[in-house]
């Protein structure tokens, strides 16, 4: 159901403005909140005026509507010349200032919205605002008391419509200010914190080439010391093979003790030594991938041979599982048998009984080397620890054995360079797994672990 509530003719410019006041006025006498008056009276002041201005005039009717929903709608209509293209005048493509232009602002501002029109006869605009819950529904009663509160009020003079209508201007002109300030105010700041991170990214660069000149050093220091090293600790271990072999006349119990020391203590600085060469050479970008393809039952093979004389106690079984299932590998065979190696190492030397349990398997392009044994365990707070340089987890056991602290972050480097990674299952007590996941098929990168370009030679 719909009634009429008023109409209005636009003939002049001042009936534009008492169009706008009108629907203003019924807009608030039906309830809607002053932001919608706003929308709604410019809106209609909108078609109003694009009636006035391109059809010599029309009229405006305001109506109260039931269903599908209460809303009150106004209907512009006149008998101009139409709107041309008025699709483009919707999608907002039309030129401002021709016919039809305000259109699509005042279709932002309505609940509803429908406009028809033909060349030669006319447009017709309809826009429609939402009532608030409870507003009255159309009926005699209603449209009396609305008439009524209209009259009451009377129509508003030009010069009070046209004072409200500067007072918006003013308060938009004066909201539209203090956002130009805000938007300079936190322009500045912009500026501000951009010259902040320019400064930062300077220091930033200063500090990486510090830092890159301070890795350098080291690593020069340590290819340098190393093979300084070398020589000494080659010396002692033949003199003690010498010794221990009785080639300058036999030796006491106690003599063939202390030579036995010299020569474990000479081994662990000889392993150390050849540790630190290795990492130079990775973080130098002089370390070579040499890729050649292997069957992993061979490289468990060779490593089975490897450690068998090293298994000494009874207590602890070394277990290599059957890997044929897996595919050939094209990758540093010696690389990886040197992470396994460390691997195994440590397990055995953490672990006092039950086993230690070398496997392998597939997953999607990449293969798995596991060694898992039943030790001592570690902590999940030193996971990320036993991967750093130098750095050893303090234990009973720990303190009865030697080590450099340099297998597993020598391990983690090797397998970065092979395109994988390792990781580390543990808890105290219940044994640990360590893993090395590396591609079935080496890829060579573009660049070094390092960002480096990448080295053909391994002359450190």
């Amino acid at each position: 159901m719909t009634a009429t509530i008023l109409r209005t003719e636009i003939r002049q410019e001042h009936d534009v403005v008492l169009v706008r006041q009108r629907a203003r006025q019924i807009a608030g006498l039906l309830g809607l909140e002053p932001l919608d008056q706003s929308r709604i009276a410019t809106a209609v002041s909108e078609i109003a005026r694009n009636a006035f201005q391109y059809a010599a005039g029309g009229r405006a009717t305001f109506e109260l509507a039931e269903s599908p929903e209460p809303m009150l709608l106004i209907r512009v209509a006149d008998e101009g010349p139409g709107i041309p293209r008025l699709p483009e005048v919707l999608d907002g493509r039309a030129a401002s200032g021709g016919p039809g232009f305000g259109i699509v602002a005042a279709r932002r501002l309505c609940d509803a919205f429908e406009i028809r029109s033909r060349t030669g006869a006319g447009t017709t605009v309809l826009l429609g605002k939402r009532l608030p819950p409870g507003a009255p529904a159309p009926g005699p009663g209603v449209l009396a008391r609305l008439a009524g509160a209209l009259t009451q009020q009377g129509p508003d003079t030009i010069t009070a419509a046209m004072r409200e209508q500067n007072l918006e201007l003013l308060r938009t002109l004066e909201e539209a200010r203090e956002r130009g300030n805000e938007v300079e105010r936190l322009n500045q700041e912009l500026a501000e914190t951009n010259r902040g991170v320019l400064a930062l990214y300077a220091e930033l660069d200063e500090s990486a080439q510090e830092l890159a000149r301070a890795s350098e050093l080291k690593s020069r220091f340590l290819s340098n010391m190393s093979h300084e090293l070398r020589t000494p600790l080659n010396a002692i271990l033949n003199i003690t093979r010498l010794l221990l072999d009785r080639s300058d006349g036999p030796l006491n119990e106690e003599q063939v003790r202390q030579v036995r020391f010299v020569r474990e203590a000479a081994g662990s600085l000889s392993e150390m030594v050849n540790d630190l060469l290795d990492l130079a050479r990775i973080e130098a970008g002089r370390t070579e991938v040499r890729a050649s393809g292997f069957a992993a039952s061979d490289l468990f093979g060779a490593l089975r041979g490897m450690f068998r004389p090293l298994a000494t106690s009874d207590a602890v079984s070394l277990v290599f599982e059957d890997v044929t299932h897996l595919p050939t590998l094209e990758t540093d065979e010696g690389k990886l048998s040197q992470i396994l190696r460390n691997f195994i190492s440590n397990a055995l030397k953490f672990t006092e009984r039950g086993e230690v349990r070398v496997s392998g398997e597939a997953q999607a392009g990449f293969v798995v080397f596991s060694v898992a044994d039943t030790g001592i365990g570690i902590a999940p707070e030193h996971h990320e620890r036993v991967f750093e340089e130098f750095s050893q987890i303090d234990s009973a056991l720990q303190r009865r054995t030697t080590g450099t602290g340099l297998g597993l972050p020598l391990s983690r480097k090797l397998a970065e360079l092979l395109g994988g990674s390792v990781s580390l299952t543990s808890e105290p007590g219940r044994g640990s797994i360590f893993r090395v996941s590396v591609p079935a098929r080496y890829v060579p990168p573009r660049h070094s672990p390092l960002g480096l370009p990448a080295m053909a030679t391994d002359n450190v």
